[in-house]
């Protein structure tokens, strides 16, 4: 038994794009002037980055300032060409310069800012639609940046930044984001432990979008739940085991049979043997109102062993769960041509 081993949709996108768009390594970088910028605080830190809130120095308006720390160019040119290739995309971060930092000579990336709430003060606060639509923009962002040939690969809470009043989702953090061409063996150390697909926790390198589409579902798992995180591994050798203590140890056996997958006796050893559990075990009085049938549905079609059988990002956005966003989103696009026709018709 083999399973299919490129993406089931958007697999040929680079195949038919110009080479200067996803050969990274002949990007040519061009940097704006740092003296347009003030650097406030900081806001975070990262292995690759410190972050800042920082202010335009011409207008005073907000920004969010990526201090890189010393890398490989070639990582900051794929990270800064995936943003140039993603500009104006629906819900994904613009990016408005690339300045030099005078000190270390490393590239320093000057973003949009949103006014961003913490995750785990936000998620409980969620009702049903919030929950639906805010993954419904998610699913934007990921659809548009899959149909450019483009993963995510670090979909987590902390990269999805959300600014609740205005009801604004901005997907951050590109910098493990990669080209996807068919049939090519990538890197199987990136996401954030608690997101990490099962392909990467079984080495499997031929990987595609729907690493986005597992960490996605962990993430929806998390608010539905109220639960952080879904599956707490305590290092990487533990993640698969947290995972398969829910969805059952079957499915990784099957899994690494069907895409030709050794795991190792350690591997096998810390697995154990488990029974897929049902998601309705982790529904209480605080989280009911978000844990209906559609939702759990969803849910199960997200958190998939098999990749190929993950919902893809548009089929996600066309399940049931989104039956209210879309045509919340139907009803607003007819009003909006509607006042486009009428301001037409007074000229």
């Amino acid at each position: 038994m083999s399973g299919l081993t490129y993406s089931r949709v958007y697999s040929d996108i680079n195949k038919h794009k110009p080479r200067e768009y996803w050969d990274y390594e002949k990007y040519q970088l061009t940097y704006g002037n740092q003296k347009n910028y003030q650097v406030i605080k900081r806001i975070g830190r990262g292995k690759y980055s410190e972050v800042f809130d920082g202010k335009i120095a011409k207008t005073q308006k907000d920004c969010v300032v990526k201090v890189l720390k010393p890398v490989r160019k070639a990582k900051i040119r794929r990270e800064i060409s995936i943003l140039e290739n993603l500009r104006n995309g629906p819900n994904i971060v613009q990016l408005y310069d690339v300045v030099k930092n005078n000190t270390t000579g490393m590239p320093s990336l000057v973003f949009e800012h949103v006014d961003n709430r913490d995750f785990r003060q936000l998620y409980p606060s969620f009702t049903d639609h919030d929950v639906k639509y805010y993954m419904y923009e998610l699913l934007l962002a990921l659809d548009y940046s899959h149909a450019n040939g483009i993963m995510h690969r670090d979909i987590k809470p902390h990269n999805v930044m959300i600014d609740h009043k205005q009801r604004k989702l901005r997907v951050i953090d590109w910098g493990l984001a990669e080209y996807y061409h068919a049939n090519k063996e990538y890197n199987v150390r990136v996401a954030s432990r608690y997101y990490k697909g099962p392909e990467l926790m079984v080495d499997y390198r031929l990987y595609d979008y729907s690493l986005d589409m597992w960490s996605t579902g962990c993430m929806f798992g998390e608010i539905l739940f109220m639960i952080h995180p879904l599956f707490k591994g305590k290092d990487n050798d533990d993640q698969l085991p947290k995972v398969a203590r829910i969805l059952g140890t079957n499915g990784v056996y099957e899994y690494c049979n069907k895409y030709r997958v050794t795991l190792s006796s350690n591997n096998k050893k810390l697995l154990g043997k488990h029974r897929k559990k049902t998601w309705e075990k982790f529904i209480n009085p605080e989280n009911k109102h978000l844990c209906h049938e559609v939702a759990l549905d969803f849910l199960n079609k997200l958190l998939v062993y098999d990749h190929a059988e993950r919902l893809t990002a548009q089929e996600a956005m066309d399940h049931p769960y989104f039956d209210d966003i879309r045509l919340e989103r139907e009803k607003k696009k007819k009003l909006e041509q509607e006042k486009k026709e009428d301001m037409q018709e007074e000229y």
